[in-house]
């Protein structure tokens, strides 16, 4: 598990959506990073209290809707743990909600400054080579 010290840095609540849904996020994000890994423990409800001064059930919302997706599964007074196949999991929600939402505003946009999806994909190519 990450130490305290890592959490702060790593996570700060913005007013763009709920806490709870930020909560989700954050640990979503410290799975596709490899901070955590399968059948590790996730931060508690007390913990995130403690750090980020936030009401322990907002932190429970959180971590239930990972746990009803099957990213975290509970051990009876033991905690939340990382499922074993929790970061494919992530990886079909995050590209799924890719395609869905973004994929339509880009194209309308290309089709509106006359930029061809091929010349998009050189762009993309250029700037990750040059890792922007």
């Amino acid at each position: 598990m990450i130490n305290q010290f890592t959490w702060r840095d790593y996570m700060e609540f913005t007013q763009d959506k709920p806490i709870f849904q930020q909560v989700a996020e954050f640990i979503e994000n410290q799975i596709l990073d490899g901070l955590l890994l399968p059948d590790e423990q996730t931060p508690s409800t007390n913990e995130f209290q403690k750090i980020y001064e936030i009401n322990p059930a907002t932190a429970r919302k959180g971590l239930n809707i990972l746990v009803d997706e099957g990213i975290i599964y509970k051990k009876r007074g033991m905690g939340m743990y990382v499922s074993e196949n929790a970061k494919e999991i992530i990886l079909n929600k995050r590209q799924e909600e890719f395609f869905n939402t973004h994929i339509p505003q880009i194209i309308k946009e290309l089709k509106r400054i006359n930029i061809t999806p091929a010349q998009l994909a050189l762009e993309i190519e250029k700037r990750q080579k040059e890792g922007k």
